[in-house]
């Protein structure tokens, strides 16, 4: 596996590109004060130009008010199809206005809310601090190619396709 770190347009790129394909994340709060973690599955509303991640929630879940005592969040991203894999540590910041929620919301929060008038409505954006990111290159096909290659052989499986780094945005 070879090391690629990415800045600035292609780190944002990355992050969009395996946010937004992943869609889903386990989104773990309260990082300083409790063991286990809180941790939840979280759907993904976008990633901007900046590399901000969007999401909607209730504001009375655990999860809006654990931010509100400790915003540094933690989020895993995994699209186990094609063998991407995304960490994000980044700091959280709680929405209610009616604009952010206006820009924000998608059909699918209403299966939570009832409608982005629901006065539950909240939005988290995530500014991610520390980002780090596993990718295969050549794809899901090529990967396990070589996985059952090293199988049939008996020989090390070649890790050359993938590729981690850091996203720095």
């Amino acid at each position: 596996m070879s090391k690629e770190n990415l800045f600035n347009t292609d780190a944002i790129s990355k992050l969009k590109e395996l946010s937004e394909k992943a869609r889903t994340c386990m989104f773990i709060t309260n990082l300083e004060r409790t063991l286990p973690f809180n941790a939840r599955p979280m759907s993904l509303q976008n990633c901007d130009e900046d590399g901000n991640l969007w999401f909607i929630s209730s504001k009375e879940s655990n999860k809006n008010m654990e931010i509100a005592i400790d915003n540094k969040v933690q989020l895993y991203f995994m699209n186990n199809g094609d063998y991407e894999y995304l960490s994000v540590f980044g700091k959280a910041y709680i929405y209610d206005d009616k604009a952010t929620i206006e820009e924000k919301w998608s059909v699918f929060a209403n299966a939570w809310f009832d409608g982005k008038d629901d006065p539950e409505v909240s939005v988290i954006r995530i500014a991610p601090e520390e980002t780090y990111y596993w990718d295969t290159k050549a794809g899901k096909f090529v990967s396990i190619l070589h996985f059952f290659t090293a199988i049939v052989t008996g020989s090390k499986a070649d890790n050359s396709d993938g590729v981690e780094g850091k996203i720095e945005i």
